[in-house]
């Protein structure tokens, strides 16, 4: 059984991040399982990662009005006067660039004191699949009842949370559906084909966090927009980082030991966490990822 652990909001803007033990996992897609594996998915293979927490759920449009209200940052188009539309304050925060996402991961880590950043794909990936390579969050079995795509025919985002039983192997919840989420990997210069390659390689720079604009970063999770296929764990789609969408929002992902307050660690079986002193030098410029599906996130899906 995978031990978790979760850290606990003290305050309604930090999200619940959860810890993705230390170990391997199965990374991109097997044909045997995958009808949609691809040349580019291939070939499924072992990763290593260290410790890392993981945002339970995509950052909500009531965690990020406490960001643009503290700085005055530049609203999603659809919002009024610094505020979400009413009812949807528990939604994903959509209409927000890789950008914008940055900067509030920027400001999230100067008012908390702890490490966040937006997840690489790898991180992303095996938040979302545990270490069995299984081809959606809670298995090999398509359920269009787990999720928000477009089976379900919602048309739009739900809450966060909406659809427990569509949780990952370490309960972290919309993987799968409700909107694509930004991470800090890039995609390539060209943008039709990818130049980083399964297996997975650290070289590279793929984590550059600052690459010009002409190269995209690649968006992971499908949408509510978007049909099964896209909701795959392997599945990637990219966008260039200045152009924010209406089904595209993110999750941060936070060192471990950058917690300055243990106290409000724990585990799922009630043991204490023991913490790092400090964060790991270069945290959110690390670890990457293989090439993966790369299909547009943009559009109707």
């Amino acid at each position: 059984m995978i031990e978790k652990a979760i850290m606990e909001r003290s305050q309604p803007f930090k999200p619940e991040m959860v810890l993705i033990p230390a170990g391997e996992f199965l990374m991109g897609s097997d044909p045997s399982l995958d009808q949609d594996a691809d040349d580019d998915k291939q070939p499924q293979h072992t990763l290593y990662l260290p410790d890392y927490y993981l945002a339970k759920t995509p950052v909500t449009n009531a965690q990020y009005a406490a960001f643009v209200q503290a700085i005055g940052h530049k609203q999603p188009k659809h919002w009024e006067d610094g505020k979400p539309p009413r009812g949807k304050e528990e939604h994903p925060v959509v209409e927000v660039s890789w950008h914008d996402a940055i900067a509030y991961c920027h400001w999230l880590a100067e008012v908390t004191g702890k490490s966040y950043c937006l997840p690489s794909e790898a991180e992303w990936e095996k938040g979302a699949r545990g270490s069995d390579g299984r081809i959606y969050p809670w298995g090999n079995r398509w359920d269009a009842e787990r999720c928000n795509s477009k089976e379900g025919g919602k048309g739009d985002t739900t809450l966060v949370g909406a659809y427990p039983e569509g949780a990952s192997p370490y309960g972290l919840l919309d993987m799968a559906g409700n909107v694509w989420e930004w991470t800090r990997s890039l995609w390539r210069k060209n943008q039709e084909k990818p130049s980083f390659k399964s297996p997975y390689d650290s070289a590279g720079g793929r984590e550059d966090l600052d690459a010009l604009d002409s190269i995209p970063r690649v968006l992971r999770g499908g949408a509510f927009s978007h049909d099964e296929c896209f909701v795959r764990c392997a599945c990637r789609s990219k966008l260039n980082p200045d152009i924010p969408y209406e089904n595209i929002g993110f999750r941060v992902v936070m060192a471990p030991g950058s917690s300055p307050d243990p106290s409000i660690l724990r585990r799922g079986s009630g043991q204490a966490l023991k913490t790092l002193d400090s964060d790991p030098p270069g945290f959110c410029k690390q670890q990457g990822v293989s090439d993966e599906d790369h299909h547009d996130a943009i559009g109707p899906g």
